[in-house]
């Protein structure tokens, strides 16, 4: 054994060290006072969270067998299984077994303290060996790492430290840098350990340990010192992997009791379950409500990023918790509700993302963002009867947002585009209506308006004729994915921005976004623009794979791998996600078809231990980078949004019914859409008015307007009137405008003329 250096090779080199892979098997955490979460992937831990699902904190913990004829690296190996306690009970048993060993893992989150523990046992005539690597902080630049009295630790600065301990003996102990000094490079260079480092770093460091023992226990434990992590692993293992198993259930079965699957289609009641678990392990501890979007970094085998997805977006949240309420787990969605009131910014929006504290991530405005609050208020209002406190102020500075802001928006739903699509109006328009029971008497009649306007407008915005795929097709036309009517409208182009700036056609850019329009009952499933879309949609974005026909997001998508499988960097090829084949079954449900093709598609898309991935690949297998079609592609796994999606398309074919209808939008829309006055907002300008409609000039400042009919005869000069939620408005009204042929105006903000003319043709009927 060399004992040449206490200081291991390599300390302060800062390499940078890249995440895992986001294909996991499987994600674990405790619903005790435990900040920790697990995830495991080819048959280890890989990415510990600590203390918050918002931060990465230990990159893997990977096991070996040494023996007399060398070392096995059992995640390469990869000949694994696994088995749970129960779909809704994340307890997990990894079993790892070739000609002469089996090794059994439990991975296990102690309920009561932030401690990971990994109960083991070994057959076979090999020792055991563990490496485990910290990204304390978030990163691996910066940690320390040293042997300590009878563990290990790694630091960074003065406030994150993890520790390996064991209550068996360990009889080998050392730590060093990734690339250089770790365990894994003794193993390959020597075929069993060599190397006894003291201590090592600063840089990216790894921390290794062997064991003769059968059976034991390994704990990795997490503190703010080196002190604190030191007491909290040992006490877990004083107090014994069986109490903490015991109570780690019971608080899950707990849980499970009022989770409402049982009446599912059994063929997919287990993924349900699962499915609900996933959400809830998803959300924070410290910070009830903050469900992360996936515990997860794509294609973080090839990034040194931690950005990832382990972030809260209010539409992913809102998502999630809808998929609650249909689940039963009507408490946890209340949790989601109470957060979105405190995180609401100044004028009624939420952050793009956010950290679960509350802290913001990427400033992006999403109006869908905005809306889902609402929407989700709405609905626990209708479930339960209740309202919890600060959802009146919260609904009506959201709907001020949207009627400010809306009905384009900044970003669309897949934070690339800004402009007016069918799936962020469909959101916009349920707040608008559902949200009224909140506002005064005047704010319900002009949310309603808007909403009816918005409503009556989809198709001017977002349905395109006579385009070359109508042609294709043989129908008269589709919905598209978005138009920005400032800038040519459906006429117009697009970016795509996956795709190094590439432009398509806003005819072109076909998607589901339309989905919505039907899912909360703006439109019918049956209606002929509905079917006729779906044509296009089968035939352009739905590919077979083993696993079912899956969706792609949208023509010329470019988020996804390169087209030679390597990650994606900035572009690449969009692939498949099985979240938009349960928006495509949502479809057929309420067209009355059965939804059994496509929730067998997404379970025959999820990992060995139910985890549904962001995306699949869609074609010919890549096995030197692991890519098979129907399967896990490199972007992220699980996905919070794809679990929930699954989750609400077994209640719609349970109940034939969304969840996310609204008794108030049900009402409202059910038989016939009310006509609605016509505004004309920068963003949404128009060149013909319906016949028999009133005209409201809008801004969000005050402003004069000079206008003429037919000419610029019969000239006015009106000053705009404060209208509900902060916006400003010149009203023309229909009886005014009955008998010509034309409106023109012109606008003038203080003392500064716009300097542009703009003409209105009034419809001659």
């Amino acid at each position: 054994m060399s004992t040449a250096s206490v200081q291991a090779p390599g300390s302060g080199q800062f390499l940078a060290p890249t995440w895992c892979s986001s294909d996991k098997d499987f994600v674990t955490t405790s619903l005790g006072r435990s900040r920790l979460w697990a995830t495991i992937g080819h048959g280890v831990i890989n990415e510990v969270y600590w203390p918050s699902t918002g931060e990465p904190e230990l990159r893997d913990v990977t096991f070996y067998l040494v023996g007399k004829d060398g070392w096995i690296d059992l995640k390469r190996v990869r000949t694994y299984r696994l088995s749970v306690e129960s779909p809704a009970v994340p307890v997990l048993t990894i079993v790892h077994e070739g000609e002469d060993y089996r090794v059994t893992l439990e991975p296990l989150p102690d309920p009561r303290r932030d401690v990971l523990l990994v109960r083991f046992t070994v057959e076979g005539e090999y020792q055991l060996v563990v490496i485990a690597a910290p990204h304390l902080g978030g990163s691996g630049h910066d940690n320390v790492a040293v042997v300590h009295e009878d563990g290990l630790v790694a630091t960074q600065g003065h406030d994150r430290a993890v520790t390996l301990r064991a209550d068996v003996p360990l009889i080998h102990r050392s730590v060093g840098v990734v690339g250089v000094s770790d365990g894994w490079q003794d193993l390959d260079q020597h075929g069993t350990l060599t190397w006894s480092y003291e201590a090592a770093g600063p840089g990216n460091v790894a921390l290794t340990a062997s064991t003769e023992a059968r059976r034991g226990v390994l704990a990795l434990g997490f503190a703010t010192s080196t002190v604190g992590a030191r007491t909290l692993a040992r006490s877990s293992l004083a107090e014994g992997f069986d109490l903490a198993r015991r109570d780690f259930v019971t608080r899950w079965r707990a849980w499970e009791r009022d989770l409402h699957v049982d009446h599912f289609d059994e063929r997919w009641r287990a993924l349900a379950m699962t499915s609900a678990a996933v959400l809830k392990m998803h959300e924070d501890r410290t910070y009830p409500g903050a469900i992360a979007a996936s515990l997860s970094v794509p294609w973080g085998n090839t990034t040194t990023v931690a950005g990832g997805y382990h972030l809260v977006w209010p539409r992913d949240a809102g998502l999630t918790a809808l998929a609650l309420v249909a689940a039963g787990q009507i408490d946890d969605a209340r949790h989601v509700l109470a957060r979105f009131v405190a995180t609401q910014l100044p004028d009624g929006h939420w952050a793009q993302n956010e950290y679960p504290d509350g802290t913001v991530y990427w400033h992006g405005q999403q109006l869908d963002e905005v809306a889902f609050p609402v929407v989700l208020a709405a609905k626990l209002a209708e479930v339960t009867g209740t309202t919890v406190y600060g959802v009146p102020a919260m609904v009506r500075s959201a709907l001020g947002c949207l009627a400010r802001m809306g009905p384009s928006t900044h970003q669309d739903r897949w934070e690339e585009n800004p402009g007016i699509n069918p799936f962020t109006v469909a959101v916009m328009i349920a707040a608008l209506v559902a949200g009224g029971r909140w506002l005064t008497a005047a704010e319900r009649a002009e949310a309603l308006v808007l909403a009816d306007e918005w409503n009556e407008r989809i198709e001017t915005w977002c349905y395109a004729t006579d385009t070359p795929l109508a042609r294709r097709f043989g129908v008269p036309g589709h919905y598209v994915r978005l138009s920005v009517p400032s800038e040519g409208g459906l006429d117009g182009e697009v970016m795509l921005r996956n795709r190094d700036g590439e432009m398509i056609a806003a005819a072109d850019l076909v998607a589901l976004e339309f989905s919505y329009l039907v899912r909360f009952g703006l439109r019918r499933a049956d209606d002929p623009r509905v079917v006729d879309t779906l044509t296009v949609v089968d035939a352009v974005l739905g590919v077979p794979t083993p696993a079912g026909v899956v969706y792609r997001r949208y023509v010329n998508d470019g988020y996804g791998e390169r087209a030679d499988g390597s990650a994606f960097s900035g572009s690449g090829v969009g692939r498949l996600w099985p979240l938009l084949t349960g928006e495509r079954g949502h479809l057929a449900v309420l067209a009355g078809q059965d939804a059994t093709p496509y929730l067998r598609t997404m379970q025959q898309c999820a990992s060995a231990g139910g985890m549904l991935p962001e995306q699949v690949w869609d074609t010919d297998p890549i096995p030197e980078r692991e890519l098979y079609p129907g399967s896990a592609s490199g972007s992220a796994m699980p996905l919070v949004w794809a679990h929930a999606e699954f989750i609400k398309l077994a209640f719609a074919a349970l109940n034939k019914r969304c969840v996310e209808q609204l008794d108030a939008v049900e009402a409202r829309y059910a038989t016939a859409r009310p006509a609605s006055r016509w505004s004309w907002r920068d963003d949404t300008p128009f060149d013909v008015l319906p016949a028999g409609r009133d005209l409201l000039v809008e801004a969000r400042q005050p402003f004069t307007v000079h206008l003429g009919f037919d000419g610029w005869e019969e000239l006015h000069e009106v000053d705009a009137l404060p209208l509900p939620f902060g916006r400003w408005g010149v009203l023309v009204e229909a009886a005014t405008l009955a008998g010509h042929r034309d409106v023109t105006f012109t606008r003038r903000t203080g003392e500064h003329w716009e300097g542009v003319d703009h003409r209105v043709t009034i419809s001659a009927g």
